[in-house]
């Protein structure tokens, strides 16, 4: 089952016996667990109901199928929660209880950070039985993360402009518990309805529309050399708002588009926003723009500049670490990239 799929059932109180979730990205798991912890039970019944195990403290698999097995007390259901199931050493002797659950017990497994091997015994017997729910909660990739954002952002009834969203996702990463977090801040302080722009993100989540990483590649693209230097200041006297590696990823992810883009300009603005992980023509305009300042060979050059800045602001073959280093490292780093198409 997909992820709304199961939210979706949960919302409609159809709970399964078992629920198994394994994989790489946490949030997606613990949206799930947590659902289930707050609306399975009244808060009357949990004293005696609910139970939350941890894998790392477990001798074995016994105590959890033990406490499975067991009948819930003035109440439909029990709950038991398994968290850091990758922990527990006889995990595989589940299987035998997962063919023959309790009805009466919803049992919970979070299995994180790693996938479950499907080869296995314990996930054949998962994927047989139709009271269980086996759930792989997969990474999203980077090109995914501002789509899941205007996602989040109308389920919580707002909107956001798409140079927003792409703005929160440039500067929070991957990570979709620290982005659902910021989110929440913004759906408590606007109205329903209400469209988030830059100045909404800037006042709520602190991230400045004008000093960050975007507004750096957009300058760069345009050539804008006095708005490029003020960003590169900025970035230098606060440099916990743009760590140097934050702003290569960001910067190499803008230039290797551009290089796909200048081989494949003369396709359909459909294809080309598909081939570019792009949601928007709005975001072409950038790459348009860039196109007529910068040729293949510059776009080569910046890709092998990034990589070359990218090692030395870990330290190899730079003292990244001296005071004022990584400024430095970057106000050095935009000056070739400003003038790319002149160095040899």
């Amino acid at each position: 089952m997909e992820y709304k799929e199961i939210m979706d059932s949960l919302k409609a109180g159809e709970y399964k016996p078992v629920y198994f979730l394994h994989g790489a990205e946490a949030y997606f798991m613990d949206s799930i667990a947590d659902y289930i912890e707050r609306h399975l039970l009244e808060e009357s019944q949990k004293a005696f109901n609910q139970t939350v195990l941890y894998g790392r403290d477990l001798p074995s698999a016994q105590p959890l199928i033990d406490a499975a097995r067991r009948y819930p007390m003035m109440a439909e259901r029990q709950l038991i929660i398994l968290r850091e199931a990758q922990e527990l050493k006889d995990l595989a002797t589940l299987s035998k209880y997962v063919e023959q659950p309790m009805d009466s017990t919803v049992l919970v497994i979070l299995h994180k950070h790693k996938r479950l091997d499907l080869r296995s015994g314990l996930a054949k017997a998962l994927k047989k039985s139709p009271k269980v729910v086996l759930f792989e909660s997969k990474k999203l990739y980077d090109n995914q993360i501002a789509g899941w954002i205007e996602q989040e952002v109308r389920r919580r009834g707002l909107l956001i402009l798409p140079e927003a969203a792409e703005l929160m996702a440039e500067y929070l990463g991957t990570d979709l518990s620290r982005i659902a977090g910021e989110l929440e801040k913004l759906a408590l302080n606007l109205p329903k309805g209400k469209t988030i722009d830059q100045a909404a993100i800037e006042r709520y989540v602190g991230i400045s529309r004008e000093y960050n990483p975007f507004e750096l590649q957009k300058a760069l693209a345009r050539g804008e050399r006095e708005k490029v230097w003020r960003i590169v200041e900025y970035f230098r006297a606060n440099p916990r708002t743009a760590p140097m590696q934050l702003v290569v990823a960001s910067l190499y992810g803008f230039y290797s588009k551009l290089l796909k883009f200048l081989a494949l300009r003369q396709m359909s603005e459909r294809d080309l926003l598909q081939a570019l992980g792009l949601r928007s023509t709005y975001f072409l305009r950038e790459y348009r723009e860039a196109a007529r300042r910068y040729g293949r060979r510059d776009v080569e050059r910046a890709i092998a500049l990034l990589q070359e800045y990218d090692l030395k602001s870990k330290g190899v073959g730079f003292n990244s670490s001296a005071p004022g280093a990584q400024g430095e490292l970057l106000r050095e780093l935009v000056w070739k990239l400003l003038f790319v198409r002149h160095l040899v």
